[in-house]
């Protein structure tokens, strides 16, 4: 009788789990040393940008993974821990999560690490368009209203919109500068998207944005 029971709990633990993993199962990604210098002018490199929807499946190096995320929100001035995008009051209530066919991260600036969120490809849940599926990366820019002390709460969307925007415009010209696509959309699949980084109710998805290398 007991051996029926266990093999009866067993049964029913399988098929309520959820078809995520754990995000324990994802380990920290220690990131290289962001490279700070070279790349385009700007001149050029706004005379580059622009917006893709096709891209090619390749990975991006770890290198120029550390790069992108230095320029999108890195500390460029570690006496005040400001960042590369200004945001309202200094809140810095954006966070970035890195969505890859591994997994879902949390990316951490200060120790320039990617933490590890939820495991699984989430990348189809980041956008209602077929393209969001081939890009091998996406970032999901994420405001956390706690975060912006003394604003009056009809005002946190406005801040997070306009604060995600300075991000997205960063990532734009890295990658124009680096050769490689972009593009960046409010169409997200939210209320799936928050419960699979297992986000706070005050936490605001704002846009999405896909980087990879051109498709040929």
């Amino acid at each position: 009788m007991r051996h029926r029971f266990l093999i009866s709990i067993a049964l029913m633990t399988a098929v309520l789990l959820p078809s995520w993993t754990p995000a324990q199962e994802l380990a920290p990604i220690q990131l290289p040393a962001p490279q700070t210098e070279g790349g385009k002018p700007l001149m050029q490199a706004l005379k580059l940008r622009g917006t893709s929807r096709a891209f090619a499946p390749d990975p991006l190096p770890s290198q120029t993974l550390s790069n992108l995320l230095w320029a999108a929100w890195g500390i460029n001035r570690p006496d005040s821990g400001k960042r590369t995008a200004p945001s309202a009051r200094n809140w810095q209530e954006t966070d970035v999560y890195v969505v890859m066919t591994a997994g879902a991260y949390l990316y951490d600036a200060a120790a320039n690490i990617l933490k590890p969120v939820a495991s699984g490809d989430l990348r189809a849940l980041t956008g209602s368009q077929e393209f969001v599926k081939d890009a091998p990366v996406t970032l999901v820019f994420v405001a956390d209203t706690v975060r912006m002390k003394g604003a009056q709460a009809d005002m946190h969307q406005a801040y997070a919109w306009g604060d995600a925007a300075f991000i997205s415009q960063n990532v734009y010209l890295f990658c124009a500068s680096e050769g490689l696509a972009t593009g960046v959309r409010a169409m997200v699949e939210r209320p799936a998207l928050a419960k699979a980084l297992r986000l706070a109710p005050s936490q605001i998805i704002t846009f999405a944005q896909c980087v990879g290398y051109p498709k040929k």
